[in-house]
């Protein structure tokens, strides 16, 4: 076992050195101090200057203070936004957020506000800088970028380290195919299949624990500098600990022992229900009886400005952390503790024992989410459902996996080989006709059965659990819950059948009450998730884009109970929303992209809510009714029945290119096993290769060919225009499942690339996720986070609009942030975890902002911090990079 530090590394005399964390940020005071006068004041007031602000951005002479921003200007959300940025640059006026907009909509409330708000902290006078010009502390304490060498060099070894991987997996295919191939009759095949399966099972599980043991030891809280060697250990331990199949296993005991192997503290009767599998998990401490919802992140790291920063995440006894929530490093929950759905802990940020919090980034609230009674769950249950698990995996999944695969290679292996020469006749018409069979079987068989299957599976599990009733953890009725999820959850399903008439059919299908439903082609998106189907209801007229996660089960340390979810009518709902059971929103609601759905207070009705915490906003603004006249009558027919069949034609194209996927992989496949008699095992390695290497290009290939005819280009138009329809084809068709094995790698990079992204040097991407790739640049060292997004479009209600995205040199975007459509983020700047930058948000050079939605952040002194013994490494300066993208 050896510590995580070497000769390059930040430590001397055994105590850690590294740049302090951006500690207790918030967001930055909109206005001065009341009674300091603004420049703009000598001569025309700010009301005045705000006015010809506004009036420059609408394009008119003149504005009445009194004139409301959206109903009598007919502004939305975009032209406030550029309206703000305008702002921003006068240092005559005080800066302005879209949160002061939706809460003061005319000029005259928003400079009495402006002039009367208090900040948190006033910078004195003398030591104000203008915006552009600051530079918070962790820009300034940068690390220079990386040398192209050693992003070349640090590739080279993660090559290397793919390259072994593989061989070692084939190693474990080679004995499993020896063992099959010298037995005869079903009962001797299944024994070896079990016997092979499990230990190959067992070897892939315990392979990351040892890794990380042997690369690193206990991890501390440190800076790794982007692809140096040190990063190379750090990326090959993250790699192998998240593919990890325990992983698959989150929300049951096995799980738990899992990140306990890896060094994580973990109390008695904790749930951890989230996938995203905590990397520095010495740096992970969760209590006892605390509550970890899925989806959300704490991991322990985070990629900042030329570095990999690992840090600790603390979370106390009974504690509750909310679905689809993001803990940065340096942050706690106490006792008792509670952060809230869709919310945040910023670097710095603690909750103290027994006080719920939400929002990002999070704040006090009195709403909690613990709402379920303790239920019996003793350790014998606990075995006994691990147990099952494992035994379950063991002696039926892998069996019938590698048993269904082989019936059906069967076939193609004789009519790839020649007498007992074991050589490959690859010239042989027949080989390709029994592959093309096999890959059609593969596909169309799989949708020919699943789909009943599916509903009628889920039909008869769902008939042992009952709404309202509170179930033990880790019993049959836990089994059965989890049993409906995984069956119901299909995700090549709903990227199939979403953006189409068809999806709906395919929601009631599998369990989803719609009630009376008015089909508009694009009722809901690619990607609809729920707990279960059977308590999902959404109302008549309401349109969903992707991203919905309905939640259905509230959880304790001890049990779960499941409730109806239920969307009113008339509604629509953006992008990357937990919408839980408790919520209070009702009919004609907007719900925008990444709001936290409110679970208290009053029941929203025909109004729009934005950010976490959710404010007001106007349900629709004059410009999104421009295409008002084609949402029904006549006009709604036609566009109808045009959509429909361009999106019959989308799915035959999206089903027509997987069969021809699936017809590559059999034959790499089946060609490269072939020998095995004369290579041995490194016949399959090279098939694993082969495989990765052909889905790059083949997908590659689709992408460029669904966009080669109409390049993708900023749209206002709506759903019924052909212009979106092929928008919709270029979302499905093309795949980035194989995307995510190459995070956190310099091949990244060249793959974006040829997918299109205008992608400047060394940028850093360990996880993020892009819409549209041609409309994004990207500069020198920018680092993109896990689960961050960069979304070049939006629809809202029957109107698409899309437009470029620009991200700076040396920016950083952090864990689960969002960047809409219009976005310019300058060099140097950062956006913090779970952040949200609306569309047509400008970001100043070398500022923080982060929160939903996005604005400027300021630290705040810690008066610890002089105390401290943390200091820059080596590799560290006080410049920062300000080159652009390079073609």
């Amino acid at each position: 076992m050896t510590n995580f530090t070497t000769a390059d590394d930040d430590e001397t005399d055994g105590r850690p050195r590294w740049p302090p964390l951006a500690e207790g940020l918030a967001p930055a005071p909109t206005a001065r101090p009341a009674g300091e006068v603004y420049p703009a004041a000598h001569g025309k007031g700010v009301d005045m200057a705000l006015a010809e602000v506004l009036a420059g951005v609408l394009g008119q002479d003149r504005i009445r203070p009194d004139s409301h921003f959206f109903e009598d200007l007919g502004a939305d959300s975009m032209v406030m936004t550029r309206f703000c940025a305008r702002v921003r640059k006068r240092p005559d006026l005080p800066p302005v957020s879209m949160k002061d907009i939706y809460r003061n909509s005319t000029i005259e409330s928003l400079a009495r506000a402006l002039m009367d708000s208090q900040p948190e902290q006033a910078v004195p006078p003398e030591q104000a800088v203008p915006p552009e010009q600051a530079v918070p502390p962790e820009q300034a304490l940068a690390a220079e970028p990386a040398a192209t060498r050693e992003f070349v060099l640090c590739g080279l070894w993660q090559f290397l380290i793919f390259l072994g991987y593989c061989y070692f997996t084939a190693l474990v295919v080679s004995q499993f195919y020896e063992r099959i191939s010298t037995t005869s009759g079903p009962l001797g095949i299944y024994l070896s299949s079990v016997v092979i399966g499990g230990a190959g099972f067992l070897g892939i599980c315990v392979l990351p624990i040892l890794v990380k043991w042997t690369l690193v030891g206990r991890w501390k809280p440190r800076r790794i500098r982007a692809w140096s060697l040190t990063y190379v250990r750090f990326w090959a331990v993250k790699t192998l600990v998240r593919a990890n199949p325990l992983v698959l296993f989150a929300g049951s005991p096995l799980y738990t022992l899992y990140l306990r192997a890896l060094g994580a503290k973990v109390g008695r009767d904790a749930i951890i229900l989230s996938r995203n599998a905590p990397i520095c998990a010495d740096l992970l401490r969760i209590g006892e009886g605390a509550v970890i919802r899925k989806d959300s992140y704490f991991t322990c790291y985070r990629a900042n400005t030329g570095t990999i920063e690992t840090g600790t995440v603390t979370i106390g006894r009974n504690a509750v952390v909310g679905e689809a929530s993001v803990l940065d490093i340096g942050t706690s929950l106490g006792d008792h503790a509670q952060l809230g759905h869709s919310s945040s802990l910023h670097s710095g940020m603690a909750v103290p024992s027994g006080e719920y919090w939400h929002g990002s980034p999070a704040q006090r609230t009195e709403a909690s989410m613990q709402i379920v009674p303790p239920a019996g769950c003793g350790t014998r249950k606990k075995v006994v459902y691990t147990a099952m698990q494992l035994l379950r995996t063991i002696l039926v999944y892998l069996p019938l996996t590698t048993g269904a695969i082989g019936l059906l290679f069967t076939p193609v292996q004789q009519a790839a080989t020649v007498g007992i020469s074991g050589q490959a006749d690859l010239a042989s018409l027949t080989f390709y006709r029994d592959a093309l069979i096999t890959a059609f079987v593969l596909l169309f068989g799989a949708l020919f059965f699943g789909l009943p299957l599916m509903a009628i599976v889920g039909r008869i599990l769902n008939f042992t659990i009952k709404p309202g009733r509170v179930y033990p953890l880790y019993g049959f009725h836990y089994g059965v819950q989890r049993a409906i999820a995984r069956w119901t959850n299909i995700k090549f399903l709903t990227r199939l059948f979403g953006d189409s008439s068809f999806i709906v059919h395919y929601l009631r299908w599998i369990g989803y009450d719609l009630s009376t439903v008015q089909q508009t082609g694009s009722n809901f998106g690619t990607e609809v998730r729920q707990d279960s189907p059977f308590l999902s209801s959404v109302g008549s007229g309401t349109m969903i884009a992707d991203g919905l996660s309905i939640i259905n089960v509230d959880y304790s340390a001890t049990s779960f109970r499941m409730s109806r979810a239920s969307i009113g009518p008339n509604s629509f709902l953006g992008n990357r929303i937990a919408y839980p059971p408790q919520s209070r929103t009702g009919d004609n609601c907007l719900l925008a992209t990444k709001v936290k759905v409110p679970i208290d207070g009053k029941t929203w009705e025909d109004a729009g809510i934005l950010g976490s915490p959710a404010i007001q906003i106007p349900r629709s603004v004059l410009r999104d009714s421009r295409f008002d006249h084609l949402k029904d009558g006549d006009e709604l027919r036609r566009g109808l029945r045009a959509k429909n069949r361009h999106n019959l034609a989308t799915m035959a194209l999206c089903l027509l290119t997987r069969w021809i996927y699936l017809f590559g992989v059999v034959v790499l496949t089946t060609g490269a096993t072939s020998q095995f008699d004369k290579l041995g095992p490194s016949s399959v390695a090279a098939a694993e290769v082969s495989l990765l290497l052909f889905s790059i290009l083949y997908f590659a290939l689709i992408e460029r060919a669904v966009t080669v005819v109409h390049p993708l280009q900023p749209l206002y138009c709506s759903i019924y225009d052909r212009r979106f329809w092929r928008r919709e084809r270029f979302w499905k068709v093309p795949s980035e499942a194989f995307l995510r094995i190459f995070d956190g790698t310099p091949f990244k990079n060249l793959i974006w690339r040829l997918l299109g992204v205008r992608l400047g040097r060394r940028v850093f991407d360990d996880g993020c996720y892009l819409t549209e790739r041609t409309l994004v640049t990207i500069g020198d060292d920018t680092m993109l986070n896990p689960g961050s997004i960069l979304q070049c479009h939006s629809q809202e209600d029957g109107t698409f609009k899309s437009d470029r995205t620009t991200i700076g040199a040396g920016c950083t975007i952090g864990v689960g942030a969002f960047i809409h459509y219009g976005v310019t983020m300058a060099d140097g700047a950062t956006l913090a975890c779970d952040s949200f930058a609306m569309k047509g948000e400008e970001i100043p050079p070398h500022t923080p902002w982060g929160g939903n939605p996005a604005q400027r952040l300021q630290a705040h002194p810690d008066p610890q911090q002089e105390t401290r013994d943390l200091q820059p490494d080596r590799h560290t300066s006080t410049t920062s990079t300000t080159r652009g993208y390079r073609g």
